[in-house]
């Protein structure tokens, strides 16, 4: 199974949505989110399901990815994905979905999975719109839009 775990992209302050829960991307969260999706087309990533946390600044990111890669499917909006779940209720549902999917989600709750489906106790923090790649139970790359670069990572 191939995951790409994704952060959201940034999104407006709390000030300006009025409620954590209704935050949308900002313009420079967009740009973020389309420049992630030019980085997973450069490898070669074609995906079988995307799903979301719920919250809007999320799933615009998935909408924005999930066109950049020229993915047609639903876009699944995934409960379990939101801020404060257990990484264990993610895990459970994902390998249902397909050989292929980006997960869209919140930190802490999408490192707190990527050390759940690694088997570890922690995994490195996301910035906004980066996606870590996890193949086979193995993390393989990561991608990172605010530099716009993709770097290897390599199992211990």
């Amino acid at each position: 199974m191939k995951l790409y775990l994704v952060r959201h992209a940034d999104a407006v302050s709390e000030d300006v949505a009025g409620s954590d829960d209704v935050r949308w991307l900002s313009a420079r969260g967009r740009e973020a989110a389309r420049g992630l999706a030019r980085l997973l087309r450069e490898q070669n990533v074609e995906l079988d399901a995307v799903v979301s946390s719920p919250l809007p600044r999320a799933l615009q990111t998935a909408e924005l990815v999930a066109s950049g890669l020229d993915y047609l499917g639903v876009i699944e909006a995934l409960p379990a994905l939101a801020p404060g779940c257990h990484p264990r209720r993610a895990a459970d549902e994902l390998p249902a979905r397909g050989r292929a999917v980006l997960v869209v989600g919140h930190e802490p709750t999408i490192s707190a999975l990527g050390a759940w489906l690694l088997g570890r106790p922690s995994f490195p923090p996301f910035r906004t719109a980066q996606c870590a790649a996890i193949e086979s139970g193995a993390p393989t790359f990561t991608a990172r839009s605010d530099i716009m670069q993709t770097h290897a990572l390599f199992v211990e």
